[in-house]
């Protein structure tokens, strides 16, 4: 098979690359080039790049490098600002997934003939042996990534590898040390990869126009004021500036109104959460399955279902930001999900 391998310069892309040349397949190597501002993350780096070209090299593969900046500004960082003006929490890894991995260098790779698209993500894609393509977890609970790509349906991912899924993290690092590899010890990324650290209020504000306004409590008395909702996500505790004896969250967000309301734990709990732009990786569960509803990358889940465009869930949970993601499995199938409303 003649598989294109996006390549971001990190530990797990490159161990994909090998072990599907491993497998004998016929395989090259992309890199995106995406931001050419600052970064601390540990992704989209000049390094980066630098890195993947230098671990083809030792593969003995070709390597390219496609320039998506503007892309990745228009479908990525312009809407992430925006969502973050406007009261909403992005993801922008999610966005980068759906518009840029999955949708631009998919299309690409489709166009130069290529067979399938491999990326070093940590989620599987398996058949069901009816010809219905699955996605699943990871093998490493802790490194499972296929929250993120929720929104991959049949067309995707009857083209897409996944070949890290089925080992663990420890494994990769195992493969990249037995084959020599400059990234095997290589820090993993975090945040944003476009943001720097702390920087996040600066940047949206530097690209919109932010407003001061009122920090109130649930019974709308004032408490404090606040210089925009950019600096504010639900869920939120540090950094709300006001000191209220027990420890205070951020509860809701009006960008309209410009006004943030704090409560306590008690206040973010929530027995359903509204979705939109709902999508299925082979239709929509019915009203009567039970799913595992999960609103982080990580952590714990919870137990729901379905009713047109609201997840009612079993036990409360925690709040989800609007502009979250909602992924809903069955078992470590991922069924589908949504942005939270």
């Amino acid at each position: 098979m003649n598989v294109l391998v996006a390549m971001s310069g990190g530990v797990d892309s490159s161990v994909a690359a090998a072990l599907l040349l491993e497998a004998g397949h016929e395989v090259t190597g992309v890199t995106l080039r995406l931001w050419g501002g600052e970064t601390d993350s540990g992704c989209c780096s000049v390094g980066d790049v630098e890195d993947a070209r230098r671990v083809a090299a030792q593969l003995g593969v070709p390597h390219y490098v496609f320039n998506l900046s503007d892309q990745f500004e228009a479908a990525v960082v312009a809407p992430y600002a925006a969502a973050y003006a406007s009261g909403h929490t992005p993801n922008p890894c999610v966005e980068c997934n759906r518009s840029i991995k999955f949708g631009e260098l998919f299309a690409r790779a489709e166009a130069l003939g290529f067979d399938a698209l491999a990326t070093g993500h940590h989620a599987r894609v398996l058949g069901d042996g009816g010809g219905v393509m699955r996605l699943r977890r990871g093998v490493d609970a802790g490194k499972d990534q296929s929250y993120v790509l929720y929104m991959l349906g049949q067309r995707e991912l009857d083209r897409t590898l996944l070949p890290i899924g089925e080992i663990t993290k420890a494994e990769v690092r195992e493969q990249a040390a037995r084959l020599g590899l400059r990234t095997a010890n290589k820090a993993e990324s975090m945040d944003v990869c476009f943001v720097r650290r702390e920087d996040r209020r600066d940047f949206v504000d530097a690209r919109t126009s932010p407003r001061r306004g009122p920090m109130v409590d649930t019974c709308g008395r004032v408490l404090a004021e606040h210089f925009g909702v950019a600096g504010f996500t639900v869920g939120q505790r540090r950094g709300l500036g006001v000191a209220l004896g027990e420890p205070r969250y951020v509860v809701a967000v009006d960008s309209r109104a410009a006004t943030v309301t704090i409560g306590t734990r008690a206040d973010l709990a929530c027995d359903r959460i509204a979705v939109r732009d709902l999508c299925w990786v082979d239709g929509a569960p019915s009203r009567e399955t039970a799913l595992s509803v999960q609103t982080r990358a990580h952590g714990a889940t919870g137990v729901g279902w379905l009713e047109g465009c609201v997840v009612y869930l079993r036990e409360p949970m925690t709040r989800v930001a609007s502009g979250q993601v909602v992924a809903l499995y069955d078992g470590d199938l991922v069924v589908g999900g949504g942005i939270a409303a």
